[in-house]
This record gives C-alpha cells, structure tokens and sequence, in this order.
C-alpha cells in the first residue's frame, strides 16, 4: 500500500516530500483531502500510513482522526494536530511541561482582559488562538488602543475570535527563531529577522537566515515539542535582549522552503527519513 502525503496544495515542500519518498523506493501518492471519500463501512483506506501536510487545521485534525481510527497511522497524530492549531492550549502545554516562555493570560470578556494587560506588562501580545503567518496578531501599548483592538474582536462573529489570549511581550534584537524538530532530533534551525515589523513571520517578510544549533537551543526545543505530543514539527522560539530563549508556538505542518534556502539543508528528506522509521516501529509493534 502506498503512504499518502494529505495536501489540499502541493506547494514546493511537498513537491520535495514526494520526491524524497520516491528517492527511497518508497509508494507515495499525493491525496487531497477535498477529493477524499471514505466509506466507514469498507474498512480501512488502501494507505500504508498518512503523512499530514493539510494546511487547512480544522480538515487536518479531522481527516487524521478518520484514518487513525479505521487503522491507518498518521504522522503528525490527531491530537499533536488540535494542540498545534490552538495557540491557548500549545501554552498550557507549555505551562504544565514547565517549559521557560513568555507570561500569558486568557480572558474570555473585554474588560477582563483590559484588567489583565497591566499585569503582564504593556506592551501586550493579543493574539488569536487560531490562525498563523502573524494574522491579526497585535502589539497593544495602552488601555486605549487596548480597547479598540479587543471591541473589534468581539463584534466578529468567529467564537474563536472571542477567547482572549494575552502574552507578554519579548523586547526581541530584531529576530526569533524556528526550530525544525523530527521525534528527539533539531534538523536545523533558522533566524526569521524583521524587516520593517515588529512581527518576524516570513510569510510578512521577514528574511531567513541560518541559526546554529545549541545545546540550550536543542534542549527547549525538543521539549517543546514533546509538549505537545511530539512528531515533525517547526517550533518558534524567542529571544530576549539577553539572548535567553522562550517556547513561543508550534506549527504542525511548518513551510520549510526559506529553511533549505538558508540552511541548505535537506529538510525534505529528513522528513521522510523519519516517518520511515516511525512507520516501520509501528509495523513491528503490531506484529
């Protein structure tokens, strides 16, 4: 049976995860989650295991969770999927791992909320709890713009929109990093620098470029992801002006294209290397 790499879009990364499978000898078959029928009552789908490249998180979660349960692996697991896409319970997971990461706060009113901001700090982070690339993340620096930004929130009709998530704001020296983690191993890592913004997302235009890889830097960032259920994921790490690092987020199906172009490293390729590996243990186990 072939593995099934889930994209609803092939872009370049999972052109190279194709490709790399293939390198191996390996039966892939690109599916897409949109064009995707499983009848309950056939059994399990015809895939040796499913690795998930869905960018859309709500159709990850669910599509991983129908494979799992008729019998096909997936890699990253379902629950790995729903921590990941929600910025709130990634940083209770955290918390409880007792990882070092930025103070943060979640209200569910506005005036709760405007109450919390002065104990955190101005300026404060809000940030949606679902959402990436930087979207309608903001840097609050008072109780009035504090206000605005928040009322604006809870007129929109998203419940999601509506959970406040709060976080103290690193006074950062232009730049963060991401980390690309598979199971216990730093594939490599970047710096994402600002280029005019506060926020370094690249997908905003923030320019990468390599970042080594430390004792310190592999520690928190492979704890971090066992935080949340571990797998192959790109794990975001701040930096204050005392170079110290904080778990900031993880993304469950990180961009990794400006990560080859700085590192030139083949990121692809460990990819496939270790669901390989995480695939055959499996098939042992079950045997």
């Amino acid at each position: 049976m072939p593995i099934a790499v889930v994209a609803s879009r092939i872009r370049r990364e999972e052109r190279l995860i194709l490709e790399s499978f293939e390198k191996l000898g390996l039966r892939c078959e690109h599916v897409d989650p949109r064009k995707l029928r499983v009848l309950l009552a056939d059994g399990r789908p015809p895939y040796r295991a499913a690795l998930m490249r869905e960018v859309s998180h709500s159709r990850a979660v669910s599509v991983a969770t129908t494979l799992e349960a008729l019998g096909v692996p997936t890699y990253n697991k379902p629950a790995v999927l729903e921590i990941c896409g929600d910025k709130l319970r990634t940083a209770l997971a955290f918390h409880t791992a007792g990882l070092q990461m930025p103070q943060a706060a979640v209200t569910w009113g506005t005036e709760s909320a405007l109450d919390a901001m002065p104990k955190l700090g101005y300026p404060v982070v809000v940030k949606p709890v679902t959402g990436s690339w930087g979207h309608l993340t903001a840097r609050v620096q008072n109780e009035e713009q504090g206000r605005a930004i928040l009322e604006h929130r809870a007129a929109l009709p998203n419940p999601q929109q509506h959970v406040f998530y709060l976080q103290e704001h690193i006074d950062k020296p232009g730049r963060d990093i991401k980390a690309y983690v598979a199971g216990d191993r730093v594939i490599c890592a970047i710096y994402k620098n600002a280029v005019d913004d506060w926020r370094t997302n690249t997908a905003i235009g923030g320019a990468a470029t390599p970042c080594p890889i430390t004792p310190e830097l592999t520690d928190i960032a492979v704890a971090a992801a066992d935080a949340v259920g571990g797998g192959f994921l790109g794990v975001d790490l701040l930096i204050d002006q005392q170079e110290r690092l904080y778990a900031n987020e993880v993304n469950h199906t990180p961009e990794f294209h400006g990560a080859i172009d700085a590192t030139h490293i083949d990121v692809a390729g460990s990819i496939v290397e270790w669901a390989v590996a995480e695939i055959e243990a499996r098939e042992r186990q079950a045997k």
